[in-house]
């Protein structure tokens, strides 16, 4: 884990084809983004290197995402670079339920879900149907074949109780699109994340839950469907050890801390130290204090 800076930024960012980004806290705070975080992405489009974003926030719909970069000040970044843990939970779900996975073969069946408007559109979207949306007459309605939890800010006992149900069909999936426990607010306080409320699933149901989003590689698996990046070559850029980093990790390749989000260099370097294998997973190759501290490693 060593500061990336002078001449070490040409030879790590040199040979990369591109790079993946987290959002939240590395792109952006909340709705200003972070100073020169624009510039590089139009750097690095100059010099030929792919930027793609990987996010575990389940809020907001890939078109809603393309919408907050362009607010923000960031051109050129089209929906299909986009890769968010709301997305991705659909294309599994699809897999698993309408076949092509080596699903249950039970030809697709209803998807409740736990989130907002932004992770219920993109599960419409892949094809699937919602529990409760146009259902048929009394005595047709289809089975629930999937629980989906994301986050939800209007989570209530009521759909504890009501995702509990379903979940005692052994054949009915429960899926979380993310494990991030808490996210950080702009005044310092935090909000409960997916994580907590999966954990609140789990256990009143006492199933395990597939999480889609990072650590987890299937949101790798969707980039190299669609764009065939070689691991080797490409970079991850992120806040959060325990998912950005790891998520690297396990997808084989290089990782970068930014220290303008959740995770501190002195964690990173309490993994370090440590003994256990499983904590040095969690440390990055490189750290820099911002990404924008990436631009001098890149040719004009």
């Amino acid at each position: 884990c060593r500061r990336l800076s002078g001449a070490g930024l040409r030879e790590v960012l040199g040979p990369a084809q591109g790079l993946l980004f987290d959002c939240d806290g590395v792109l952006w705070a909340g709705e200003r983004a972070v100073p020169g975080a624009p510039e590089l992405l139009e750097r690095l489009r100059r010099s030929g290197k792919a930027a793609l974003f990987v996010s575990n926030n389940s809020r907001r719909s890939v078109a809603e995402l393309e919408r907050r970069f362009s607010r923000l000040g960031f051109r050129g970044v089209r929906a299909e670079h986009v890769f968010s843990s709301a997305l991705c939970s659909a294309l599994f779900l699809r897999q698993r339920l309408l076949g092509g996975g080596g699903g249950n073969g039970n030809g697709g069946g209803r998807v409740f879900v736990l989130g907002g408007e932004g992770l219920r559109g993109e599960v419409r979207d892949a094809g699937l149907r919602l529990a409760g949306e146009g259902e048929p007459a009394p005595g047709a309605a289809e089975p629930v074949r999937a629980v989906l939890v994301g986050y939800d800010d209007q989570f209530t006992f009521a759909k504890l109780a009501q995702a509990c149900g379903y979940l005692r069909d052994p054949q009915c999936l429960l899926v979380a699109t993310d494990p991030d426990p808490w996210h950080p607010l702009s005044d310092g306080q935090r909000t409960p994340g997916t994580g907590s409320l999966t954990a609140a699933v789990e256990t009143a149901s006492g199933r395990k839950a597939l999480v889609v989003g990072k650590p987890n590689t299937y949101m790798f698996d969707c980039i190299v469907e669609r764009f065939g990046v070689d691991p080797s070559r490409t970079l991850m850029v992120g806040d959060r050890l325990e998912t950005d980093i790891l998520f690297g990790k396990n997808c084989g390749l290089s990782t970068i801390l930014t220290l303008t989000g959740v995770s501190r260099l002195e964690e990173a370097q309490a993994y370090m130290a440590s003994d256990s294998a499983t904590a040095k997973d969690l440390v990055p190759n490189y750290y820099v204090d911002s990404i924008a501290d990436l631009i001098p490693g890149l040719d004009e």
